[in-house]
């Protein structure tokens, strides 16, 4: 029994490198930096696959003071909106659900940015089935789809298997990237993968090297 319940967490486990060679971008709708990220991710780095995860399991709750002036000082140097949450550092696990909803049918970038921007641009509360229904109207996702999804605790494990699977490579913070396999993370993620991608380009090294 033991052996079956590793092999499930395995196979939901997203954080291990995938076939098709795109880079990943792992991101919690609940992360100011994930938001910061998400905004530029495709312009620095093309075409990546969006990964929701659960930062919960990665978050440091004795510093929210701390990270909360960083996110603010690093919005202000990527000149993009910062607008806290009412709720923050809470969790959003119904919204968290529906973007996983998304990625399955390809609106996984779509619905990302903009329940990003509703929570860190408008300071909307992402629980909210109204606020979750505009950003599911700005992604075109069925409404009923997207509401039965954000409701669905079984999606929960696919998101917590791969937290750990992050945690697992050390990978401690959001949000993080994975370019072969290579993995950042932290506020500074996405120019060192970007940093990394240009010089295996430059040299037509693979991204494995």
């Amino acid at each position: 029994m033991g052996e079956l319940i590793v092999l499930a967490e395995r196979r939901a486990d997203r954080s291990r490198p995938r076939r098709d060679g795109r880079p990943a971008f792992f991101f919690d709708l609940a992360c100011p930096f994930s938001y910061l990220a998400a905004e530029r991710v495709e312009r620095m780095l093309g075409e990546v696959e969006w990964v929701p995860t659960a930062s919960t399991i990665l978050a440091d709750p004795e510093h929210i003071a701390a990270e909360r002036s960083h996110a603010d000082t690093c919005a202000v140097a990527v000149r993009l909106p910062l607008v806290w949450p009412d709720r923050f550092p809470a969790p959003t696990p119904g919204a968290l659900r529906a973007a996983a909803h998304a990625v399955e049918i390809g609106a996984g970038a779509r619905f990302a940015l903009a329940a990003s921007r509703l929570a860190f641009c408008g300071g909307f509360d992402l629980e909210d089935p109204e606020i979750l229904a505009e950003a599911a109207a700005a992604a075109g996702i069925g409404l009923r789809e997207c509401l039965a999804a954000a409701g669905d605790p079984t999606r929960d494990g696919e998101l917590h298997a791969t937290a750990r699977g992050l945690l697992a490579h050390g990978v401690s913070r959001l949000p993080a990237l994975r370019v072969g396999t290579r993995r950042f993370h932290g506020d500074g993620a996405l120019a060192a993968a970007a940093a990394f991608l240009r010089t295996c380009t430059a040299v037509d090294r693979p991204f494995a090297s």
